[in-house]
């Protein structure tokens, strides 16, 4: 009898730390986005500026493009790829108006990308660049830039 009890308790224990764990993970995320939600000192909070950049920019896109994108964020996991797509996707509509653009290029796409992107997803970039038969040499200054 003892066995069982001693056995359901540590059950009970460990269920308990994979709960708060869990919890935990999910309050950082909505945290994370209750952050980006909030106005700045511009009256326009992050996801805002995002929207703004994208319909703004919607109609320089091309079908090209558009099936560019979708493929450089083909390896995010699909729970976070429209996020992920809309965020990137804003981040070349911010260049590309800072730039004037008449549409949305490769150039600007892959420049985007690299800026929208943590460090470590560069190697993908560069990787899928190449298996399109893009150089990728003229980014090199976007890759190596810090932050």
């Amino acid at each position: 009898m003892s066995d069982m009890s001693t056995g359901f308790s540590i059950f009970i224990i460990s269920w308990t730390f994979i709960l708060v764990g869990l919890m935990g993970i999910g309050g950082y995320f909505m945290f994370r986005k209750f952050l980006k939600s909030m106005p700045k000192k511009d009256g326009k909070s992050d996801l805002d500026w995002q929207d703004l950049y994208i319909d703004k920019t919607r109609s320089l896109w091309t079908d090209e493009g558009l099936t560019l994108l979708n493929e450089l964020v083909d390896p995010v996991p699909q729970l976070f790829r429209d996020v992920a797509r809309r965020s990137i996707a804003a981040k070349i509509g911010q260049i590309a108006l800072e730039e004037k653009a008449t549409s949305i290029t490769t150039d600007l796409i892959v420049k985007g990308y690299i800026v929208a992107t943590p460090k470590r997803d560069h190697k993908w970039l560069i990787a899928h660049l190449k298996t399109k038969q893009i150089d990728y040499k003229p980014y090199e200054k976007y890759l190596n830039a810090e932050g």
